[in-house]
């Protein structure tokens, strides 16, 4: 009977030191947050998006919940359109490596946000053929629809940055952040 209560003890103390430890290391993963600026000057001085704005909040809980969460809020661009969010290698083109995690569509006041729940802080590609692992750190978002674009970039060739294949062209990204990235 003593045998199963220091047993029972001790599995306790152990459980109990597992959930503090569990405990500290979430509180070392702070959420944090950045900006995103207009993926080129086309966009920066398109007068349909005067001044276009996008912030990035990742709170790291993959330790945790098994993802992390990802909130995008923007303003100031094309009323009710729809927009295509990826994390990807490079903000710039040809972007690299680059992972679909989303869409956004805009109100009619020109502000649009999305929250992913996902793979945020650690994300990478691997291409299992050649063996080569990529992080995805930076964040981009096109116009999900080729056509959204015009008044901005008149004449631009379709892109491939959306679930059906086409796209606009980048609209925000964190190119600001070069030659670093916002995401570790």
């Amino acid at each position: 009977m003593k045998l199963t209560s220091n047993v029972i003890a001790a599995f306790g103390l152990l459980s109990m030191f597992v959930a503090a430890s569990q405990t500290a290391h979430a509180q070392d993963q702070r959420p944090f947050s950045f900006d995103l600026v207009p993926a080129s000057d086309a966009i920066a001085g398109c007068t349909s998006m005067p001044n276009p704005a996008a912030t990035v909040a990742v709170f790291p809980r993959e330790d945790i919940r098994g993802v992390d969460t990802l909130d995008l809020h923007a303003e100031g661009l094309r009323p009710n359109t729809t927009f295509a969010v990826f994390l990807t290698q490079m903000p710039v083109p040809p972007f690299g490596a680059v992972q679909y995690i989303a869409d956004f569509t805009t109100n009619a006041a020109s502000r649009g946000s999305v929250r992913v729940d996902a793979i945020i802080d650690e994300a990478f590609a691997f291409n299992n053929i050649t063996g080569v692992r990529t992080d995805l750190n930076h964040i981009v978002f096109w116009f999900a629809d080729p056509a959204d674009d015009e008044d901005c970039v008149p004449g631009s060739a379709p892109g491939h940055f959306d679930g059906d294949g086409q796209s606009g062209v980048a609209a925000m990204s964190s190119k600001n952040f070069l030659p670093g990235a916002p995401l570790p």
